[in-house]
């Protein structure tokens, strides 16, 4: 039997759900073991996945309306505009950081850190709206988790205050308006037979890339040779 939406969603986002324990970043800023050059990086990588992703997402929001599909292209506008949001919420983090406008604008991204934002374009190039709208669902939800960690441990550990934070609080706050959009564009894609197995590999390679996100942030860490926790700020 075919599922409805609401369980294409629920299910999907379970069978992509990552392995908590494997991140080797998360874990390490929510208890205050991480160094702070750490969450600098992140948010300086962020600086370039941001635009990057943003454009990616208008563009999947034009190609969906090209096809009459305009459930999904509310909630690809719905994504992109929060993009918007983000970037203006990277400067206090910057700040908190303690990283200039100068390093920021300077800064010469990882690649590592960016194959993410890059098979995101290629998904606004050649994915069918509805199959990326699932596979994003399913990598928003473990994205937020892991934001919500980031920001309670910088709370709790490194003292930053809720403006320094907003960038991560953006991303771990529920978002029912986004979810309603994604459902009813899973439910359009349904009735139009626009979505294929292809989520499920988009999604899959999603989740493979914001690993490598993960990896590379950590990997970088400690090529510092520095140690330290929260403390060290």
């Amino acid at each position: 039997m075919t599922p409805t939406a609401q369980e294409l969603l629920r299910t999907t986002a379970a069978r992509l759900a990552p392995d908590p324990e494997r991140n080797p970043v998360v874990p390490r800023v929510a208890d205050g073991r991480a160094q702070l050059r750490t969450v600098a990086l992140l948010a300086l990588e962020q600086r370039h996945v941001i635009p990057s992703d943003r454009r990616s997402f208008q563009y999947l929001a034009q190609r969906a309306a090209e096809s009459k599909d305009l459930e999904s292209a509310a909630f690809f506008e719905t994504v992109a505009d929060g993009e918007s949001v983000a970037r203006e919420r990277l400067d206090p983090l910057f700040d908190a950081c303690g990283v200039s406008r100068s390093e920021a604008a300077t800064y010469e991204p990882h690649p590592g850190c960016q194959a993410y934002p890059a098979y995101v374009a290629w998904l606004a190039l050649n994915g069918e709206p509805a199959d990326v709208v699932l596979a994003l669902t399913a990598n928003f939800a473990a994205w937020g988790h892991s934001c919500a960690e980031i920001a309670r441990g910088l709370r709790d550990h490194y003292g930053f205050d809720d403006e320094a934070c907003g960038f991560f609080d953006l991303f771990a706050e529920p978002a029912p308006d986004l979810d309603r959009q994604a459902l009813a564009a899973v439910r359009a894609g349904l009735d139009r037979d626009r979505v294929t197995a292809a989520h499920l590999r988009f999604g899959r390679l999603l989740a493979h890339y914001e690993q490598l996100f993960w990896t590379t942030l950590a990997e970088r860490e400690s090529g510092a040779g520095e140690s330290g926790a929260g403390g060290g700020r």
